[in-house]
This record gives C-alpha cells, sequence and structure tokens, in this order.
C-alpha cells in the first residue's frame, strides 16, 4: 500500500526510527560517535547510500526475480558502497582516516538491506527516495545528537575539527561550550555510547507515551 510522505518522513525521523525504533545499525552508531563532527560525517555517508540503492532498486524492482532478488539487493549496496567509500577518501580524506572500515562496514548494515527489501522493492522511486531520505536523516540526528553529548561532556567542545573533517565551509559549527574543561573520560570510551543511546531511547519512549496519552484524552467525550 502506497503510503504519503508525511507518514514516510514521520516514521523515519521518529516513529520507526532506525536507531530508536529499529534497533538497527548500532555498530557505528556506538563506534564512531565520539563526537558530533564524526556522526554527521557517517551519517552523511549513510544517507547518500540509502538514497541511491533505494532509487537504483525501485527503478530495476520489475526486472529483478524473486530467486535471485537477494543476492542482486547485495550486490547493488555493496557497489554503491565501495563507490561513496572511494568518494570520501578522495574527497575528505581526513574523515576517511577518522572513520576508517565503518564506512566500507556500511555494507553490512541491516538498515540498508532492511529498506531496500522492505520499501524500495515494493515502491516507486519518488516515494523509495524519499524513504531513503527519511531513514537517512533520522539516523544522522541520532548519530550527532548521540556525538554531541559525548562530545561535551567529554571535551567541552561542539562539532570539534569540523573544518578539518568536512571541509572549510563547515568551520562555523565549531564551537567551544565549556571553556577549560577537562572533561568526562567515560563519556568518550564505548560505555559512553551505550549510556547515551540508553537516555536517548528512554526520552522517545517518554515523549511516545505522553503524546499517546494526550491522544487518548482528546478522545474522551464527556458525559452529562
Amino acid at each position: 500500500m502506497s503510503q504519503s510522505y508525511r507518514q514516510i518522513f514521520g516514521d523515519g525521523l521518529w516513529n520507526n526510527n532506525v536507531a530508536m525504533g529499529q534497533m538497527l545499525a548500532l555498530c557505528p552508531l556506538l563506534a564512531v560517535t565520539t563526537t558530533a563532527t564524526n556522526g554527521l560525517g557517517m551519517g552523511l555517508a549513510s544517507m547518500v547510500v540509502l538514497l541511491l540503492t533505494n532509487v537504483i532498486i525501485s527503478s530495476i524492482r520489475g526486472i529483478i526475480t524473486p530467486q535471485v532478488r537477494i543476492p542482486v539487493l547485495i550486490v547493488l549496496i555493496a557497489t554503491v558502497v565501495t563507490l561513496v567509500d572511494m568518494a570520501i577518501n578522495a574527497l575528505l580524506h581526513p574523515l576517511y582516516k577518522v572513520l576508517g572500515l565503518f564506512i566500507a562496514l556500511i555494507v553490512t548494515n541491516c538498515a540498508i538491506l532492511g529498506r531496500a527489501e522492505s520499501f524500495a522493492a515494493k515502491n516507486g522511486v519518488r516515494l523509495a527516495a524519499a524513504d531513503a531520505l527519511a531513514m537517512g536523516l533520522g539516523f544522522t540526528w541520532v548519530l550527532i545528537v548521540i556525538g554531541g553529548m559525548r562530545e561535551i561532556l567529554g571535551s567541552g567542545t561542539l562539532f570539534s575539527h569540523a573544518s578539518l573533517l568536512l571541509g572549510d565551509s563547515f568551520a562555523w559549527l565549531e564551537i567551544t561550550v565549556i571553556p577549560n574543561y577537562s572533561g568526562i573520560l567515560l563519556s568518550v570510551l564505548p560505555p559512553g555510547a551505550f549510556i547515551a543511546l540508553g537516555l536517548l531511547i528512554a526520552f522517545k519512549r517518554v515523549v511516545d507515551r505522553r503524546l499517546k496519552s494526550g491522544n487518548t484524552e482528546q478522545l474522551v467525550v464527556p458525559t452529562l
């Protein structure tokens, strides 16, 4: 059944968010989010892969037979990831050195194959592109928030080295939130990533619960 763009973006950004709803792509999310800059770079790379694979798979969905569907999807995803990996290495080499192997490991990201199989292979190009943008943006903002939380607590900065990793046009993002701050080491270590993700998931559930209870109260008809 065709979905509206509002529903697609609502699911991607919040309701069925890749990280907080589907609980996918947690390996890169926990590994590279030591800073908000790293989270932004990884999120954009993942979104580009999602967009290209969804559009390509949606375009050729009519000629892919069910018997070879999964192998074809995997080959296409691996090809796109390889091209993105090479492009980042050539254009944003400092970022490539920071993210390292995790760019190539996008090919194993269950969210990429999941959206290709469950959505792109069953819908038109426009809807597939919208789904990729929604899921990619949803994943990116979670990466940025978790990276920002860990970076502020760990070093008192936000988007540090953004101009070095992403280019001079991103220099305006670099902010010193807490001057002369020694930092909390735990926040930049792996346990800090789990704590930040847990807090974000808990926040989402609290918000969802309050929204649900608010909608329920609106449906109650007072009796005389």
